[in-house]
């Protein structure tokens, strides 16, 4: 499986980071840590034979891109072990969207995830993954006692392979 994702401004890393280490540090679950799991928000995943055949269509969305503000807002849960902060979803993070899948749902070798295809899509960054049951409540409570609405930039996009997470291919986008 394969990720296009979206990368934040250093501030706003900083403050997603914060969020994931107070997870892990409470109660010991690493993952996102130990998997050097960057913070981003994932725009597509797609399921392809070979990464490199997605790269050239990931470099093309940077003539169709831009830096954008989004407005994270909330935090939530994927059930049963997933802790994410979510952005309200925009103009821009709808254009970014309709963009990355209209490239690469075009593409004959890749399947798109029913997740990530249009008015299907939650925009989200995972701050917790894997966590267990007693976990998941512990990771609320964080959120519950730390978390207050804030603002960032997209600055660049990026091709991902997963387990473990390795990045691929990153491109700064236009300042706007």
């Amino acid at each position: 499986m394969y990720l296009i994702s979206a990368y934040f401004d250093d501030d706003t890393n900083k403050k997603i980071n914060q969020y994931i280490k107070q997870i892990a540090k409470r109660k010991g679950n690493t993952f996102m840590t130990d998997n050097h799991v960057p913070p981003h928000m994932t725009i597509s995943s797609v399921e392809a034979r070979n990464g490199e055949l997605l790269m050239p269509y990931v470099g093309q969305l940077t003539h169709r891109l831009r830096q954008g503000r989004v407005h994270f807002v909330s935090a939530g849960m994927f059930f049963p072990y997933v802790m994410y902060v979510t952005p309200v979803l925009n103009a821009y993070l709808q254009e970014m969207a309709e963009a990355v899948y209209e490239t690469v749902c075009r593409i004959d070798e890749v399947s798109v995830s029913r997740f990530y295809q249009p008015m299907q899509w939650l925009p989200h960054v995972t701050i917790g993954k894997k966590l267990s049951k007693e976990e998941m409540r512990l990771a609320f409570e964080i959120i519950q006692n730390s978390f207050a609405p804030f603002e960032g930039d997209i600055t660049a996009i990026g091709l991902a392979k997963t387990n473990p997470h390795e990045d691929m291919l990153k491109i700064d986008l236009i300042e706007e």
